[in-house]
């Protein structure tokens, strides 16, 4: 099991925010977390990846506990996340933000091949490498983000809302990156408001409802369940 969240409860003063979720992330896994907006779902990637503590239950990579350990030690153990709303820098240039996302790795070789590959998964971000990064359509800032987390080389990437605010053409050529970078050996544990997509891309899914984790299966069982398309899926 490459990464395992149990009975966790987190809180935001006296907000119950999540409350005993427990999930699995096995090696390979796209896995969706799916739920309405407040439902819990950047709280639980945000708690993963050490920038929130939980008041109770664990969370396990690779059979380490990941409980107190800073934000940058779990990065350099292998998880990477592209937060919600993309946060590069606007005032640094693409190539900028691309290298801060390598700011834990001390090998400058290796540091320019994943350059290399970024480029080459995304020629608009070669040709807008020296080009302040706020400058870019919101499409090429997503693709910067995703890219920016690829450059510390994870293990699992934490991926959060990579569709809000774009168009329904990019939208698709996201979730077609995401597939890709799947598929080149990183696993990805998803978190989308946008059900159909979430769901077409990913292995298992779960459902998350006021910080409860409600439902939970195959992506295909989910699709097909009458509750989730009545909820998520607009049928």
């Amino acid at each position: 099991m490459l990464l395992k969240v149990e009975n966790l409860d987190v809180y935001y003063g006296a907000i119950h925010a999540l409350k005993g979720i427990s999930l699995e992330v096995e090696e390979g896994e796209i896995v969706s977390l799916i739920g309405a907006n407040g439902a819990g779902k950047s709280t639980t990637l945000n708690t993963i990846c050490g920038l929130l503590r939980p008041r109770n239950g664990s969370i396990t990579y690779q059979g380490r506990d990941l409980k107190g350990l800073p934000a940058p030690a779990i990065v350099q153990l292998g998880i990477s996340q592209v937060p919600e709303g993309r946060r590069i820098f606007p005032n640094l240039t693409v190539q900028e933000n691309l290298e801060l996302g390598a700011y834990l790795r001390r090998d400058r070789e290796g540091i320019s091949k994943s350059m290399a590959e970024v480029f080459q998964r995304f020629p608009r971000l070669q040709e807008r490498r020296k080009q302040m990064a706020g400058t870019l359509s919101g499409g090429e800032q997503q693709m910067l983000a995703i890219s920016r987390a690829l450059m510390s080389r994870p293990r699992l990437m934490l991926l959060d809302e990579p569709s809000m605010g774009l168009a329904p053409l990019l939208v698709q050529e996201i979730f077609n990156i995401i597939r890709e970078i799947n598929r080149q050996g990183t696993t990805i544990l998803l978190v989308e408001q946008n059900a159909n997509m979430a769901l077409s891309v990913a292995h298992r899914g779960y459902v998350l409802e006021t910080g409860r984790i409600t439902l939970q299966g195959k992506a295909q069982e989910l699709t097909t369940n009458e509750a989730v398309r009545r909820a998520y899926l607009g049928g």
